[in-house]
């Protein structure tokens, strides 16, 4: 029995880490989890957008489609998609109703909103930061979201990283 005990134990503190997944526990790399991802918001100077449940950027990318995602490979890397096991839910300014996931090539579930694939930025590392608000990595521009699914196309932060990959 201790050993039987031992070994759950050791089940349920291990876990596994996927790139491109995030649940909130905001390290900066995405892990994978039981546990659906929250949408939530923060209010700072591009305006009101979307956030991951550890207060990171949430942005969407010009070039996809409600249905598609078309950031894979190396841009996911540096533009990791929100992905999920269950189902998402919104808190703060976000709806419910405009998150829904769509399937990425790869099988993983991706988490929308207002029909936008949504994603982190890699060179975003703590709550609050929008360094890629209005980049235009991988041929298209990327903007954070505004609680009502709009993208905010303004750059005043003066944040924005323009460098290419």
């Amino acid at each position: 029995a201790p050993i039987a005990a031992a070994a759950l134990v050791l089940a349920a503190c291990s876990s596994s880490t996927k790139p491109g997944t995030a649940t909130g526990a905001g390290t900066g790399s995405a892990t994978s989890g039981a546990a659906a991802v929250t949408v939530a918001t923060r209010s700072a100077a591009p305006g009101t957008f979307l956030t991951d449940g550890s207060g990171r950027a949430l942005y969407m990318f010009a070039s996809d489609t409600s249905s598609t995602s078309t950031c894979s490979s190396t841009c996911a890397t540096y533009w990791p998609p929100l992905s999920t096991t269950g189902t998402p839910t919104a808190a703060g300014s976000a709806t419910g109703s405009m998150l829904a996931t769509i399937t990425r090539a790869d099988g993983s579930k991706q988490v929308t909103y207002n029909g936008h694939p949504l994603y982190l930025f890699k060179l975003d590392t703590a709550p609050g930061d929008t360094k890629g608000q209005g980049s235009t990595n991988f041929g298209a521009k990327w903007w954070l979201l505004a609680p009502s699914g709009q993208p905010i196309t303004s750059t005043s932060s003066g944040t924005s990283y323009s460098g290419g990959y």
